[in-house]
């Protein structure tokens, strides 16, 4: 992949949404969504949080253009923005893997 130039401005940006990812709660809803579009009713029961908290990480992920809202009559429903949220997940966790992979190799090493 070839690497893009990164101006100040678009460091901050970066952050920004890396701070968003930050949170396990955000990740949490995440996850929900990647299942399907939901309600905050819904991802209230699905996630076993309050329908506040909820809504207030909502609010961030989607002025952080994770999710998108639409709103049906009453209710807004929620949904991903697209699947390059578990595109950096799964880099991830594959590095995660690796960095366990090899302390374990290590400790077996020592003994």
């Amino acid at each position: 992949m070839a690497s893009r130039p990164m101006t100040p401005a678009l460091i901050d940006e970066v952050a920004e949404r890396f701070k968003a990812l930050g949170e396990p709660t955000r990740l949490q809803l995440l996850m929900a969504l990647r299942e399907g579009e939901r309600t905050v009713t819904e991802l209230v029961e699905a996630t076993g949080l309050g329908q506040a908290n909820v809504s207030k990480h909502l609010q961030l992920l989607s002025s952080a253009g994770f999710v998108t809202r639409k709103k049906r009559g009453i209710f807004a429903h929620y949904a991903l923005a697209g699947d390059h949220i578990f595109a950096m997940c799964d880099v991830m966790c594959a590095r995660i893997d690796e960095q366990h992979r090899e302390h374990r190799a290590a400790l077996k090493v020592a003994r």
